[in-house]
């Protein structure tokens, strides 16, 4: 007979600094790409709005670049706000990756220690994926909410082949 014990205050003690900094790291890149995202979107912050959005878009080869400037800005608006909340955590890191996967093949030739450099997109990458593989931490909305599955890292590693073979497609597509 197996029994299984509630977590003792040291073992929830000993993760606090972890769930802290998934919190801190969450937050800023969440609410980075919600920015982003009402920029495309709405125009916000001195963004371009869909519709110059929609023709950077097009001058970059993609096609259906309304289409495209929506999916992009909805990704990263509610991608963002998702991954600040830690709601469906998983998710909102894969919609992050893919959009910043495509960020980085349009910047590609800049290099990257440059104006045009991709050092912010991957950065912003590789902290998607760190969400992705580490989860939400205490701090969010899928561990506070009890119908949601508790995080797992096959989640995790499903998010992150979601967002690249979603990048690869939409890449495919790009003229």
């Amino acid at each position: 007979m197996t029994t299984t014990t509630a977590p003792t205050a040291t073992a929830a003690a000993s993760t606090l600094p972890t769930d802290l900094g998934l919190l801190v790291l969450r937050l800023a890149l969440g609410l980075t790409m919600a920015a982003h995202g009402a920029q495309k979107l709405f125009g916000w912050f001195d963004g371009a709005g869909l519709d110059r959005t929609a023709k950077f878009f097009e001058s970059e080869g993609y096609p259906a670049s309304q289409a495209a400037a929506v999916l992009a800005g909805i990704c990263e608006g509610f991608g963002g706000l998702a991954l600040a909340l830690g709601l469906l955590t998983p998710l909102a890191a894969a919609s992050i990756l893919g959009v910043m996967i495509n960020a980085t093949a349009v910047k590609w030739g800049g290099g990257f220690f440059s104006a045009k450099g991709i050092e912010y997109e991957l950065l912003i990458i590789f902290s998607a994926v760190t969400i992705a593989l580490a989860g939400p931490g205490r701090f969010s909305v899928d561990s506070a909410v009890g119908f949601l599955r508790p995080y797992r890292l096959t989640y995790g590693i499903a998010a992150i082949a979601l967002g690249l073979i979603t990048a690869g497609i939409v890449l495919l597509a790009r003229n």
